[in-house]
């Protein structure tokens, strides 16, 4: 059954995700991602009249698909100190899912040619995670606003080291899966991010 309306604009969206983080940006056409998705250049274009419209389109479904899979500190943990932990592990977790970990490469990759999408892109990912951070430090331990956005940004820097770099230099591999937050423990060294969680933040 031919799709129409929302579902073949998803299903466009989710198209042109996988081929722009198979190939980037520029070398992915709009005559490729219509026959991938199985649609009309007509159908395609009738949705997003352009490539720029289409990528920013993308990076904003997965804006509401990682934000859905992170969640909030208060989601992990009942005990304040320990929800950002988990969540800070969440993150580090979810770096290492090749649907993520490729997204972060394809912004460094696009950075030069295509510095607005590059910043979409980190936003989406940084901008979601320190942002959500720094709501429940302020909600939590009563930071004032500034003072919270500059301990997520350190706390969420200094927990992501070296696993990033190293994912990014493929010393790390990337997994395919989903990574499950039942088997955070199990995959995230918790009791690093519990220390680095006291130097920056005394609780």
């Amino acid at each position: 059954m031919a799709r129409r309306g929302e579902a073949l604009r998803e299903h466009i969206l989710d198209t042109a995700k996988l081929a722009f983080l198979e190939t980037g940006f520029e070398r992915t056409s709009m005559d490729a991602i219509a026959a991938r998705a199985e649609t009309s250049k007509r159908s395609l274009y009738a949705h997003f009249p352009t490539k720029d419209a289409l990528f920013h389109a993308v990076v904003d479904r997965v804006r509401t698909l990682f934000a859905d899979r992170i969640g909030t500190p208060a989601d992990y943990a009942e005990q304040p100190a320990e929800a950002i932990v988990r969540y800070c592990g969440r993150f580090v977790q979810l770096l290492r899912w090749s649907s993520v970990g490729r997204m972060v490469r394809l912004g460094i990759g696009e950075a030069d040619r295509l510095p607005e999408l590059a910043a979409g892109l980190f936003d989406v990912l940084f901008g979601v995670t320190t942002g959500n951070l720094a709501a429940d430090l302020v909600t939590a331990f009563g930071l004032p606003d500034g003072e919270a956005a500059s301990v997520a940004d350190e706390l969420v820097g200094v927990a992501i080291h070296p696993t990033l770099p190293r994912l990014l230099f493929g010393i790390e591999p990337l997994t395919d899966e989903l990574p499950s937050r039942a088997d955070l423990a199990s995959e995230v060294d918790l009791d690093r991010i519990r220390r680095l969680l006291h130097r920056v933040l005394p609780v």
